[in-house]
């Protein structure tokens, strides 16, 4: 029976999502709970996306195939009860077996944070700035990226990446007393973009370079033109979307599922 997860972290200590050998990773841990919790030999779950070394995330869907039915509710106490502190399981929920958390999900919206002040109960969750830049600039910039497709610039020369076009919905900075967040929507994200795409903004806030040359790096295509990457600290996967009505459709096709398999576990007469 398959479920989605709603995962949430504070990815400091991990060295990103995934994982990976010699490092530990947020997947790593979920995984070796699940096997300990539903005594299960190998567990396979399946991100709605990839973090990178320090990044957190406030919505990251997980699906999982678990050996029979249990309470979504069950299934979350369960496992907040041995995950560490930075990681909790949200809402749990039913789906088909064919329901899959990558490839059905239609956007991902990443948030980036900064604080403009001093801080010691932000340092690992903002990215620290001793002067504020230019929002308005930042904010003009930003609308070229609704505008353009291919984003090869924002991307890291390592991957396995067949493409770099994104459709990007959302880009606008806020400000909030002493802190900013920049908000970015996409249908997919590049390895690595979001931290590109805000250095590159920051230039512009700080006069390093205007809007025409910020537009004009892009439509370049080359990554040797983007500035460096904003530090990981200030980076949440914030928010991944499904199609609507998406999971009262799973639930439906879940309970046949779970229907057809107590129709066959049902003694002949």
């Amino acid at each position: 029976m398959r479920y989605f997860l709603e995962v949430a972290y504070d990815g400091t200590r991990f060295h990103g999502w995934q994982i990976q050998p010699n490092a530990l990773t947020v997947q790593e841990v979920l995984d070796n709970c699940l096997r300990t919790v539903f005594r299960l030999l190998q567990v396979e779950t399946i991100g709605s996306g990839r973090t990178d070394t320090g990044v957190h995330a406030t919505q990251q869907w997980v699906h999982v195939d678990l050996p029979q039915a249990y309470k979504p509710a069950e299934i979350q106490h369960r496992l907040n009860r041995i995950l560490p502190p930075d990681i909790s399981v949200g809402q749990v929920l039913p789906v088909g077996p064919e329901a899959h958390t990558r490839f059905d999900a239609t956007s991902r919206t990443y948030e980036y944070r900064i604080t403009l002040e001093k801080n010691p109960f932000l340092v690992r969750h903002a990215y620290h700035l001793s002067r504020r830049p230019d929002v308005a600039l930042m904010n003009e910039a930003a609308q070229v990226l609704l505008q353009l497709e291919d984003f090869t610039t924002f991307s890291k020369v390592k991957g396995d990446t067949k493409h770099y076009r994104c459709t990007i919905t959302q880009a606008f900075w806020q400000e909030n007393g002493p802190q900013l967040i920049f908000t970015i929507k996409a249908n997919r994200f590049l390895r690595g973009m979001v931290r590109l795409v805000v250095g590159t903004l920051l230039d512009v806030g700080k006069g390093k370079l205007t809007v025409a040359q910020f537009r004009d790096l892009i439509q370049r295509q080359d990554r040797s033109l983007a500035s460096g990457a904003a530090p990981a600290e200030g980076l949440f996967l914030h928010r991944v979307e499904y199609p609507e009505n998406y999971f009262a459709q799973q639930r439906v096709l879940f309970e046949e599922v779970l229907a057809a398999q107590v129709r066959t576990e049902e003694p002949s007469s």
